[in-house]
């Protein structure tokens, strides 16, 4: 390991073998934690610079990229940059897997069950292959194979028929259910109003703060440098800036840049993003469930989603944690900084509500734990992935919007190949499209 006394920028490289034995350890990432404590709209000529941008030559491997931003979006680009042979340094305020981030927290759901006519689903499919080749490179499981239940109600089913079709294009197993098959399958569930089911054998929950832990302990054993401290925002959107500045007193140059800075980028980027990254308040539940019953946990029990009047889902288990259940609805504006972390009575009421009916061995079950984490939401919740309208060599990828998280290998692959081949992201995923 080096260390810049000038930059404090942390640099170690090791051998593969000497990564698996850091990783088989049970202690080795939590000594990684501990070392690291954190971590107006854009005008329509700008948007339509973004949408006419030709091929570009491929970048020099040698070339240094900067990555604000180390949760799911920014810690996976930079480690694939980094294997890409590009000089790599990565940025966070608070470090991989905070509270306060949107990849922080415990578990996060994995599932190809996306709805008709989109591409996350054959996303989430090349990102179940490479949450299981990270898994491997460090002998740690962070992908639990629980199965995702989805309960499609007697009216609309238009979501859970249009993901069929593309789940088998993706590759992704699955099964239909009826409701007889169901409730043989998980009797513990009260299927009232529920006709049939999609059941996805292989996917699951992924243990959120630890993966963002491991990917980071990844990049730095394989040469990637990580600086400890924010980005300060003063005329980043002006593009005339020639250093990145840092809450260090410090700064930073590099050859390009990229902000991945979740419920941040509005803030960073008040013109070109500004409100196109809402960050609103979503309160998680983790219950009590009845003492010798196993019926509940991951062993018996899989990741669900229910679109019964509200998108309600949960998660089992993991290591006695509780009970977790959500409302998927987007909640009130919330600052990820300063907001205090409370769940509000109401939402507790209407949870607690909802599981007495769908659970009944759940009904008064007691609540162990809550939580506070925000979605950062783009307008039509789907990803924001481009260069900067006024800087060639700033990307901006963010607008995770609840669902960002599975996805990180798969976007951070695709994010490096970019950035290093000089190519233009997907239309739908261009700040063009908000062109009015």
């Amino acid at each position: 390991m080096r260390v810049n006394p000038a930059t404090g920028l942390i640099r170690r490289k090791v051998s593969r073998r000497a990564l698996l034995k850091t990783c088989a350890s049970v202690g080795g990432f939590s000594t990684l934690a501990n070392r690291f404590p954190f971590l107006k709209l854009a005008s329509a000529d700008m948007l339509r610079q973004a949408g006419q941008r030709s091929a570009r030559i491929k970048m020099p491997a040698k070339n240094h990229v900067c990555v604000i931003g180390a949760g799911a979006f920014g810690g996976w680009t930079a480690l694939y940059l980094r294997r890409r042979g590009v000089v790599v340094t990565l940025v966070d305020a608070w470090g991989p897997g905070n509270s306060r981030a949107s990849s922080g927290g415990e578990t996060r759901v994995i599932r190809g069950t996306y709805g008709p006519s989109q591409p996350y689903t054959k996303m989430a499919a090349r990102a179940l292959q490479l949450w299981d080749e990270h898994e491997q490179r460090c002998n740690r499981q962070l992908l639990h194979r629980t199965g995702v239940l989805w309960m499609a109600t007697a009216g609309d089913d238009h979501f859970e028929r249009g993901s069929l079709p593309l789940m088998r294009e993706a590759g992704i197993a699955y099964e239909e259910l009826s409701a007889a098959e169901l409730e043989k399958r998980w009797p513990q569930i009260n299927l009232e109003g529920v006709r049939w089911g999609i059941y996805e054998p292989k996917s699951g929950f992924l243990t959120a703060r630890l993966a963002c832990q491991t990917v980071l302990q990844a990049f730095l054993s394989e040469g990637g440098e990580f600086k400890h401290a924010a980005a300060v925002s003063r005329d980043l959107d002006g593009g005339k800036w020639e250093v990145l500045e840092l809450s260090d007193g410090s700064t930073l140059k590099a050859d390009q840049y990229v902000f991945a800075c979740g419920p941040w980028l509005g803030k960073l980027f008040p013109v070109t993003i500004g409100d196109r990254v809402r960050p609103t308040k979503q309160d998680v539940f983790f219950f009590g469930t009845p003492a010798g019953d196993d019926r509940f946990s991951e062993r018996k029990f899989p990741v669900w989603a229910d679109h019964r009047d509200r998108f309600i889902y949960g998660i089992p288990g993991n290591d006695g944690r509780g009970f977790k259940v959500a409302d998927d609805t987007r909640g009130p504006d919330f600052d990820p900084t300063s907001g205090e972390r409370q769940v509000s009575a109401d939402g507790l009421r209407a949870i607690r509500d909802y599981l007495g009916f769908r659970f009944p061995a759940m009904k008064d079950a007691p609540l162990l734990e809550s939580r506070v984490c925000q979605y950062e939401n783009s307008p039509d919740n789907n990803f924001i992935i481009d260069r900067h309208p006024q800087r060639e060599n700033v990307w901006l990828a963010g607008g995770g919007s609840g669902h960002g998280f599975k996805h990180g290998p798969a976007l951070g692959e695709m994010l490096a190949e970019l950035i290093v081949d000089q190519k233009n992201s997907d239309p739908m995923f261009r700040l063009g499209r908000f062109r009015k």
